[in-house]
């Protein structure tokens, strides 16, 4: 367990509530009890004004920093933007980080137990929507006694749930970061995200969603995550990991595994089948197919009109073909329009969509200066650090077209 700059051991912690009314979901169905899984790091301060909520994409869940055992190789997913003196200082700030409904681990979720048969729901759970997603980390918020968060911020689906805080609760919210995102689903991406799907219907141990008590479709999830993992790296990425280097001395002329990005796709797919639920990635596809912040709105900046207040940092990507640069554009246009405060950096990087989880130093840099430049223009009182008065104020980030830094910021 590596500890430099870490969190250190974590625990994962549970809220329920909506036992004695059920919460309305978009769909017109209710839900009730929910458990949402969350983890918390850092030390809140006396106001309750430095918090945090970073927001998960599709395959995440609420372990984000830190260890869950003394002997876990492997911290959670953003560990290295989460801690001691990272982009997101837990010296400064309270960090939360919670698994969304329909999701399957620890939060309730198609795999969870319905109490009105004492089996698990699968199919019969309700959909859920990126807004249902909110609405109960709202509640987990309220639960913790926090009346508005410092800043929200997350990458892909996400930025997806950050772009949705700030139109649901704008008062609630300071500052958004929403990462490589998106204000709605293009036809394509709704297409790779079906093609998902048909994979896990295709596998016959699916059984309409009903295999908890037999064999788990994990072939068709498997390739379901083969598919969107391609989509999360660019040709770049792949030319410089794997070109057609192959796993055998020689072409074997059958039909076993013979080049390396092959090998690769395949245990990232069967490495997935271990710690996620097949319905549950059915329900977060669609709901991340359903948003579209737009949506029921004259247009994109109608849908903002209310969250001028929020402070917005947009940032994407130069190789992120799943979430290209233009979806961020048509953010900052938008949020230009209602006169928001909105910064926005086109990071150069050859990584494709999963650049905000792999630039750290870039966005180590770039994040800090923003949080610091929000806590002083709220004038956020920290917790107290030995080197509190030492802090040095970040001069204020302008907005920008496009800031392209050099191409060796992070390589490797």
């Amino acid at each position: 367990m590596e500890t430099t700059h870490s969190v250190g051991l974590v625990e994962r912690q549970y809220f329920t509530f909506a036992e004695d009314e059920p919460t309305p979901l978009d769909s017109g169905e209710t839900l009730g009890p929910i458990t949402l899984a969350y983890e918390t790091y850092g030390k809140l301060n006396a106001d309750k004004s430095n918090a945090i909520l970073i927001l998960h994409a599709l395959s995440g869940d609420a372990h984000a920093a830190g260890y869950q055992a003394p002997d876990d190789k492997q911290p959670g997913w953003w560990d290295d933007c989460i801690g001691p003196e990272k982009a997101f200082d837990t010296n400064k700030f309270f960090v939360i980080c919670s698994n969304v409904i329909g999701g399957c681990q620890g939060s309730t979720g198609p795999s969870s137990i319905n109490p009105q048969t004492g089996k698990p729901y699968g199919l019969s759970f309700p959909v859920v929507t990126v807004a249902d997603m909110v609405r109960a980390q709202s509640d987990l918020i309220d639960h913790l006694g926090i009346e508005r968060l410092l800043a929200v911020a997350g990458g892909s689906m996400g930025g997806m749930q950050v772009l949705q805080w700030t139109v649901s609760y704008p008062d609630r919210v300071r500052a958004a970061l929403p990462l490589a995102t998106t204000a709605r689903h293009s036809p394509m991406l709704i297409a790779f995200s079906e093609v998902g799907r048909q994979a896990i219907y295709a596998d016959p141990n699916w059984n309409r969603g009903d295999y908890y008590d037999g064999v788990r479709p994990n072939s068709g999830l498997a390739v379901a995550r083969m598919i969107g993992h391609i989509t999360y790296l660019s040709e770049t990425s792949m030319q410089q990991k794997f070109g057609r280097n192959l796993t055998r001395a020689r072409f074997g002329y059958d039909f076993d595994t013979d080049f390396s990005v092959e090998g690769y796709l395949r245990y990232k797919g069967n490495g997935f089948t271990q710690r996620f639920d097949a319905n549950s990635y059915l329900y977060v596809t669609k709901a991340m197919d359903y948003f579209d912040l737009s949506n029921g709105q004259h247009s994109l900046a109608a849908a903002f009109a209310n969250s001028s207040r929020v402070v917005y940092l947009v940032v994407s990507f130069t190789s992120d073909w799943l979430y290209p640069a233009y979806h961020s554009k048509e953010l900052v246009s938008a949020l230009t329009a209602v006169g928001a405060d909105v910064s926005y950096c086109n990071l150069q990087s050859t990584w494709g969509h999963d650049a905000f989880l792999l630039e750290v130093e870039t966005m180590t840099s770039l994040i800090s200066n923003f949080l610091d430049r929000v806590v002083t223009d709220f004038k956020i009182a920290l917790p107290e650090q030995p080197d509190a008065a030492c802090l040095i104020q970040t001069p204020r980030l302008e907005p920008s077209p496009s800031l392209s830094l050099p191409q060796d910021a992070k390589q490797g």
